[in-house]
C-alpha cells in the first residue's frame, strides 16, 4: 500500500465524509456487503474509526477531527480501495439486522437475507415460534444465522453446520460473543454427511450457489472471500441437489427447509422442474430464499 497523504485541508467529519464518497465513486468500488452505495459504506467506515456511534451521523458532522484521527480515517480510506477489501474485512466486524459479528476472511461476510425472515421469526410459516424445538443452520460459515435463530426460536437447540473448519473457529467466537454456547453446537460435517441422525423442526441454508460464469465475472472484493463457500459450479447448483437430495432424511415429518439461492432462479427451475417451492420475499429480494416441506422432498 502506498503512502497515505494527510490532506490537513480536511477538517471536519463532513469534509472526511465527502472525500471519501468522492474516492470511493472516483475507484468505482462495488459494493454488496452490509451496504450497497458509497455513502452508506463511507459513514460506517468513517464513524467506525472515529469511534463514533454507528447511528449517530448527524451531531458530529461539522465536529473538528484531530490529525491522529483524520490520518486514520485516511489510511482506511485508502485501504478500502487500494485493496479492495470489503469494510466488514477491514473493521472486523459485520452487522446483521442490528446484531455485531465479528467477520474475518475465515468466512464470507454477513448479509444473507435469511435474516430478515428469522427477524420476523418466519411468520407465517412457523405458526407457533415455540415448537421450533431443534433447527440447522447448514453452512454456517460465521454462525451469523444460528445465533440469530437461536435469538428468534427461543426453545431450539441449534446445530451449526459447515465443513470448513476456519468457518467453524470464527462462527464459535460469534456464538461465544453471544453467551449462546449452550444452545448452538457447531459440527463440521460436508453438507449432511457427517450430521448425525435427527429430526429437525428446520433447516435454513446459505450454500455455495455462484454459477462458474459469475464466479469468473466476480470484482475484486467478492474474491477476499473464501471460494468454496461462494461456488456452486456450472450452474451454481451442485451443492443444492446434493442437499435436495438428502434434507427430508433430517427434517421431522412437518419439518421444514429454507434454502437461498441468490440470483439462481432460473438454473434452479432449470434443475428442479418438478419442484412447487414457495417463493419468501425480503425488503430487497424476490425470488432468492424458497422454503419447502419434507414432503415435497421426498422422492
Amino acid at each position: 500500500m502506498t503512502k497515505a497523504y494527510d490532506h490537513p485541508e480536511l477538517h471536519t467529519v463532513r469534509d472526511l465524509l465527502r472525500y471519501a464518497v468522492t474516492l470511493f465513486n472516483r475507484h468505482e468500488l462495488a459494493f454488496g456487503h452490509g451496504s450497497d452505495n458509497a455513502w452508506d459504506e463511507a459513514v460506517y467506515l468513517l464513524l467506525y474509526s472515529l469511534q463514533l456511534p454507528l447511528d449517530r451521523l448527524e451531531p458530529f458532522l461539522d465536529a473538528r477531527v484531530l490529525p491522529g484521527e483524520r490520518q486514520a480515517c485516511l489510511s482506511l480510506f485508502q485501504r478500502r480501495c487500494e485493496e479492495r477489501l470489503p469494510a466488514a474485512y477491514l473493521t472486523g466486524e459485520a452487522w446483521l439486522q442490528g446484531v455485531r459479528f465479528l467477520s474475518d476472511t475465515r468466512a464470507i461476510i454477513p448479509r444473507s437475507p435469511i435474516s430478515e425472515l428469522l427477524a420476523q421469526r418466519l411468520s407465517p410459516w412457523v405458526a407457533d415460534p415455540d415448537d421450533i424445538r431443534l433447527a440447522m443452520d447448514l453452512c454456517t460459515g460465521s454462525g451469523c444465522l444460528a445465533v440469530l435463530m437461536a435469538m428468534a426460536f427461543d426453545n431450539a437447540q441449534i446445530d451449526a453446520v459447515d465443513l470448513s473448519g476456519e468457518a467453524l473457529e470464527l462462527a464459535r467466537e460469534n456464538i461465544a460473543l453471544h453467551g449462546m454456547e449452550h444452545r448452538i453446537t457447531p459440527l463440521q460435517s460436508d453438507l449432511l454427511d457427517d450430521v448425525p441422525p435427527a429430526a429437525y423442526d428446520l433447516i435454513i441454508c446459505n450454500p455455495p450457489y455462484v454459477n462458474a460464469r459469475s464466479m469468473a465475472h466476480l470484482p475484486r472484493e467478492y474474491r477476499h472471500e473464501p471460494v468454496q463457500a461462494l461456488a456452486g459450479g456450472s450452474d451454481g447448483m451442485d451443492l443444492v441437489r446434493r442437499i435436495l437430495s438428502d434434507a427430508a432424511n433430517y427434517l421431522a415429518p412437518h419439518g421444514l427447509l429454507v434454502l437461498e439461492i441468490g440470483h439462481e432462479y432460473d438454473h434452479f427451475i432449470d434443475a428442479f422442474p418438478e419442484l412447487d417451492p414457495v417463493w419468501l420475499s425480503t425488503e430487497h429480494t424476490e425470488d432468492q430464499i424458497l422454503l419447502l416441506q419434507r414432503e415435497q422432498l421426498i422422492p
